[in-house]
């Protein structure tokens, strides 16, 4: 994806982006750095995202509460949601002022009193207050700290037991694809079939790669099950037969059950978050 589609795709449908004119310019805004911290791989436990979950947990114990109007079990989550909320600011200082601690001392006081009325504005109000937030910053901090981060994968080459750059094999598996489709149109069904044999022995060295992040094999079983194994079968024998229409059918169908169903889970988060990064 260039740099400009990309840019398209932030502009429109990113939360926290801004319009800095009729240009295509835009506008992110990052979080402290601080954050870092709490996510991987510099935090093993992903504090921050627990946080994240337990505050959304607290928050809907206390709504639910309120309607059920039970004062009693309504302010035992909400003293757990006041827990958490204040450990943002320990957290990440430089969202400390961003805190609408006031808020969250009236609710409890409003539960404290039985007044389920005034601590269901509170809450709404609170909720507001968290979800201005996000709208900045949940989709940039997504991509910064929980997109893949290619740059450091490497995939070992099975036949030099190399370990090569991510980008690199890419683009030699770019190239081979490439080849095939090249040799076969101009005849050099040799050139075409050697390719193609090369292809399957990079792609089954980049499904070792992925084990990396995916700690079993579903991701090759994924890609490289049986309808990889009939599209390449039926790919060798259109080569062999010099068949057009099936060498070009099923080059198609391995373009898109291979390459794009990997590239549409993983492609465009990674470019956004080098993007973002840079």
């Amino acid at each position: 994806m260039s740099r400009i589609a990309l840019a398209f795709v932030l502009l429109f449908f990113l939360p926290g982006v801004s319009r800095a004119g009729p240009e295509t310019e835009l506008a992110l805004k990052l979080p402290p750095t601080s954050l870092a911290k709490w996510y991987k791989p510099a935090n093993k436990r992903q504090v921050w995202l627990h946080t994240m979950f337990s505050l959304r947990r607290e928050y809907q114990a206390v709504s639910e509460y309120i309607l059920l109007e039970d004062a009693k079990r309504a302010l035992k989550w909400a003293k757990r949601l006041d827990k958490h909320y204040r450990s943002i600011a320990e957290m990440v200082p430089g969202w400390r002022d961003e805190l609408e601690i006031q808020l969250l001392e009236a609710l409890l006081a409003a539960l404290e009193k039985d007044k389920l009325d005034v601590a269901g504005e509170q809450a709404r109000k609170l909720v507001k207050s968290c979800r201005s937030c996000h709208r900045e910053y949940q989709a940039v901090v997504a991509l910064m700290y929980r997109a893949p981060d290619f740059s450091k994968m490497t995939v070992e080459d099975s036949e030099t037991l190399e370990e090569e750059a991510f980008d690199k094999v890419m683009e030699r598996l770019t190239t081979l694809l490439n080849r095939v489709k090249i040799a076969f149109e101009d005849g050099r069904k040799a050139v075409a079939r050697e390719s193609l044999e090369a292809l399957h022995r990079r792609l089954e060295d980049l499904a070792g790669g992925c084990e990396q992040c995916h700690r079993d094999d579903s991701a090759s079983r994924l890609l490289f099950g049986k309808d990889y194994q009939r599209i390449s079968a039926e790919l060798a024998e259109g080569i062999a037969q010099a068949d057009v229409a099936k060498t070009g059918g099923a080059m198609g169908e391995l373009a898109v059950s291979v390459c794009a169903r990997c590239h549409a889970i993983h492609r465009i988060q990674s470019d956004m978050r080098e993007l973002i990064t840079e």
